[in-house]
C-alpha cells in the first residue's frame, strides 16, 4: 500500500495551480525583474513609484498572457514530453477556450494599464514582444528551425527596454545594450536545458539543436555564445553606463559562465548541462542586480 507521501506526490495539481502554471511564474518573474532593473537604471534617482508599479503590473500581465498562449499552441508537443506533460493544456484539464479567455483578460488588462497609466510606447513594445513570443516564435520558428531560440530570442530579451521605455518614454542605445545581453544569453541557457532533456525533444518532434546537429555541435555553440556573452556583459562599462563595481561583477559572473561552458564542452555529462542551465538563471539575475547596485553607488558618489 503506497504511503501518504507517495500518494500526495502522484496527486495532480489543483485546477488553480494548473492555470497559474500556464503563466510560467518563474520565467515571468525573471523577465519582470529585468524590466524593473531597466526602470531603475533609466532614472537619475528613484523612479516614480506609482509609474513603476503600473509598468511592472502591465508588463507582468502581458508576459503571463504570452506564456499562456505558448502553452496552448504547444499543447500537443508538451503532451509528448515528460517535462511538460503535466501542464493543464497538455493533459486536457484546461481547454482552448479557457486559455484564450484567460490570456485575453490578462493581456487586455495589461495593455489598458500600460496605455492609460504608463505610456503608449511601452504598451506597443510590450504587445510586440507578446506577438513575437506567443505567435512568431512559438507557432512559426520553434517547429521550423534549430536556430529558433536564436531568431526568436529578441522578444524574450525585451524586458529591459520595456522598463526603460516606461520611465523615459524612449528606448536609447543603453537600453538596447541590455537587450543584447539577454539576447546572447538566451541560446546557451536554453541549449543547456535541451542537452540534458534531449530525449524529451526527440519525442516532441521539435528541431532543437542537440537533436538536429548532435551533442558536440551544441556544446561548441554554447561555449562560443558564452564567450560572446562575456564580451557583451562588459559593454555597459565600456560605454560608461556603469562603473568598476559592475565591471568586477560582470567579469566574475561571466567568467564562471565561460568556465562551466568549457567544462561542458570538454567532458559532457547531463549533470554538467543541468548545472549550467541552473547557473544561467542565477547569472542573469545577479548580473542585472549588480548593474542596479552600481547605478546606485554612482548616484551616491555624485551626491557627495
Amino acid at each position: 500500500m503506497p504511503s501518504m507521501t507517495t500518494a500526495a506526490a502522484r496527486r495532480p495539481p489543483s485546477l488553480l495551480r494548473q492555470y497559474l502554471a500556464l503563466t510560467k511564474p518563474r520565467v515571468t518573474q525573471l523577465a519582470v525583474f529585468c524590466a524593473v532593473i531597466g526602470m531603475f537604471v533609466a532614472t537619475p534617482g528613484l523612479p516614480d513609484p506609482w509609474l513603476a508599479l503600473n509598468a511592472t503590473v502591465g508588463i507582468w500581465l502581458l508576459s503571463a498572457a504570452a506564456f499562456s498562449i505558448n502553452c496552448l499552441v504547444e499543447r500537443e508537443t508538451d503532451a509528448r514530453m515528460l517535462r511538460t506533460a503535466w501542464r493543464g493544456t497538455a493533459s486536457g484539464q484546461i481547454g482552448s477556450h479557457q486559455v484564450l479567455l484567460m490570456a485575453g483578460i490578462l493581456g487586455g488588462a495589461g495593455m489598458w494599464i500600460l496605455y492609460t497609466q504608463v505610456n503608449a510606447l511601452t504598451m506597443w513594445l510590450t504587445f510586440a514582444s507578446f506577438v513575437g513570443y506567443a505567435l512568431i516564435y512559438t507557432a512559426i520558428l520553434k517547429p521550423l528551425t534549430p536556430q529558433n531560440i536564436v531568431i526568436g530570442g529578441l522578444s524574450g530579451a525585451m524586458p529591459p527596454a520595456l522598463g526603460w521605455a516606461a520611465m523615459a518614454d524612449a528606448v536609447p542605445a543603453e537600453a538596447w545594450l541590455l537587450v543584447l545581453i539577454i539576447f546572447i544569453w538566451t541560446p546557451p541557457h536554453f541549449w543547456a536545458l535541451a542537452l540534458y532533456r534531449h530525449h524529451d525533444y526527440e519525442k516532441s518532434g521539435l528541431p532543437m539543436l542537440p537533436v538536429t546537429h548532435g551533442q558536440n555541435f551544441t556544446q561548441l555553440h554554447i561555449l562560443l555564445y558564452s564567450i560572446a556573452l562575456f564580451a557583451a556583459s562588459v559593454m555597459p562599462y565600456v560605454v560608461r553606463m556603469s562603473g568598476p563595481a559592475y565591471l568586477a561583477a560582470a567579469c566574475l559572473l561571466s567568467g564562471r559562465f565561460v568556465w562551466q561552458s568549457l567544462a561542458l564542452y570538454r567532458n559532457y555529462s547531463d549533470a554538467r548541462a543541468r548545472k549550467l542551465f541552473h547557473y544561467s538563471i542565477l547569472y542573469l539575475a545577479l548580473l542585472f542586480a549588480a548593474l542596479l547596485l552600481d547605478h546606485w553607488v554612482g548616484l551616491v558618489l555624485e551626491s557627495l
